[in-house]
């Protein structure tokens, strides 16, 4: 019975909002995290209706002596007793004041799939965001283990076929994107296989895989790159593997729990060239001798999340901000994002600094771009932004002009549209210090005449207003 105790205590600490979904489940024990995770999710799937079925036959009035029988412990107990292979638990009170309620559940259950006029119990589940369903599974290759050669043998061996990942659960393709990453069926479950139990295989959604990309560190014994804000060690990882296990890799993360978490992906992953810090980039000195030779910076900060459509997070019950604290939350993010870019420009021989987010806002991307642009710290250490030549060139959705103060720039950012792309939501935008362009010394100009500041929100939506009525 500890199992649907611990299980019924996620559903607790989800319900006062104490974090995502993956989040809380990456607190259990590795030893139970699974099987536990896999109760969770489903009961989560089928929340309402059970919810509907146990409220129906009245068993936590019936049973209110029971004192420990919460409506959460009930969920997970009445899930197994009817969606699953019945309540894996000794007989003790709690388990037989479920079964003594075992007959009515089950009629109520039918009462309300008649009602919705369904036939089978999955059709009961909420599956969430129906835009999920048209992304792939991605796979990428951890070349710090094995090429991507040897992946792609190895799966044809076991059954599998080039062509189509949705045409068949056997069916993969080879990216066209990223090198080492491999596209399966949505559905394809990855959880016993032995590529990824072992690390060779890191299952990171393919935008995510565009920022390490961009960066492209050198795979030299010099390089020296900082991942500012590394956990859980996806981008980590993917970063060593594109150097190739070479130079020096520093990835930071100020929490604790999830810097645990990151030692233990870098260290199944054999990421031997990375040194984890558990330390807020924030706090680090950028005159620190220990970092003086750093030339490539990957931020991927706190953001709204508003563009990941996967997340096992639409199982939970959605409260929508309002307008105006999404804009407060958003200008607050907006304002810690700027900070982590500009703090990156200080590094002495930072000479690239690729910065991301899974936002679809303007306001955390192509805003947060311009205004880091316009900053000192760009303006004195003469930062750019890459061109397009050198930020996935052959990737067709770029950032929004509207939201730019030079246009032009546009074209060297990279946004994925959920739904639409094959991806979650994403931008990515890479900054390189060189000679200063003419949109920067545009900015410079504006910038160093009295009582002149970088447009904020308003005036933007001035610009675009103007634009659009041909003013």
């Amino acid at each position: 019975m500890d199992f649907y105790f611990q299980a019924a205590n996620i559903l607790d600490r989800l319900d006062s909002k104490q974090g995502s979904i993956k989040s809380v489940l990456a607190s259990l024990p590795e030893s139970s995290r699974a099987r536990t995770a896999a109760l969770i999710i489903e009961t989560l799937k089928y929340k309402a209706a059970l919810t509907d079925v146990i409220n129906a036959s009245r068993i936590l009035l019936e049973e209110r002596k029971i004192k420990s029988l919460s409506l959460n412990l009930t969920l997970v107990l009445v899930h197994d007793l009817l969606l699953s292979r019945g309540i894996q638990a000794g007989d003790g009170p709690i388990k037989q004041a479920i079964l003594r309620h075992k007959t009515r559940l089950r009629s109520e259950l039918q009462r309300i799939k008649i009602k919705r006029g369904v036939k089978s119990d999955r059709e009961l589940a909420n599956n969430g965001d129906e835009r999920a369903a048209r992304i792939p599974r991605y796979a990428r290759i951890n070349t710090c283990l094995w090429t991507t050669e040897e992946a792609i043998r190895h799966y044809q061996e076991r059954g599998f076929k080039l062509g189509d990942p949705f045409s068949s659960d056997k069916a993969f393709a080879r990216d066209e994107h990223i090198p080492d990453l491999l596209v399966f069926h949505p559905q394809r479950q990855f959880h016993d296989d032995i590529c990824y139990t072992t690390g060779k295989v890191i299952l990171q959604d393919k935008a995510s895989c565009f920022p390490a990309t961009v960066l492209a560190p050198p795979a030299k014994d010099d390089t020296v790159v900082i991942d500012a804000t590394a956990a859980p060690g996806n981008k980590t990882s993917h970063l060593s593997a594109l150097m190739a296990n070479k130079g020096k890799l520093y990835a930071f993360e100020r929490d604790q729990k999830r810097y645990r978490t990151l030692k233990t992906m870098l260290n199944k992953a054999g990421c031997k060239n990375v040194d984890a810090v558990n330390v807020d980039f924030l706090t680090v000195n950028p005159s620190d001798p220990m970092y003086g030779r750093v030339t490539h910076i990957l931020l991927d900060p706190s953001c709204s999340g508003s563009g990941i459509v996967n997340r096992l997070d639409h199982l939970l019950e959605a409260e929508d901000d309002d307008t105006e604290g999404l804009e407060n939350r958003l200008n607050k993010l907006a304002s810690f994002q700027l900070m982590m870019i500009k703090h990156a420009m200080k590094f002495p021989a930072v000479q690239k600094i690729a910065y991301s987010t899974c936002s679809i806002h303007a306001i955390e991307n192509e805003q947060v771009v311009s205004q880091a642009l316009s900053s000192e710290e760009a303006i004195q250490a003469g930062f750019k932004l890459a061109p397009r030549a050198q930020t996935l060139p052959t990737w067709h959705r770029r950032g929004k002009r509207e939201d730019m103060d030079c246009e032009d720039n546009a074209e060297s950012l990279i946004r994925c549209s959920p739904g639409e792309d094959a991806t979650n939501g994403f931008f990515v935008s890479c900054f390189v210090k060189t000679q200063i362009t003419q949109c920067t010394e545009e900015v410079k100009t504006i910038k160093r005449k009295p009582g002149n500041t970088a447009p904020d929100s308003k005036q933007r939506k001035k610009r675009r207003k103007d634009r659009s009525t041909g003013n």
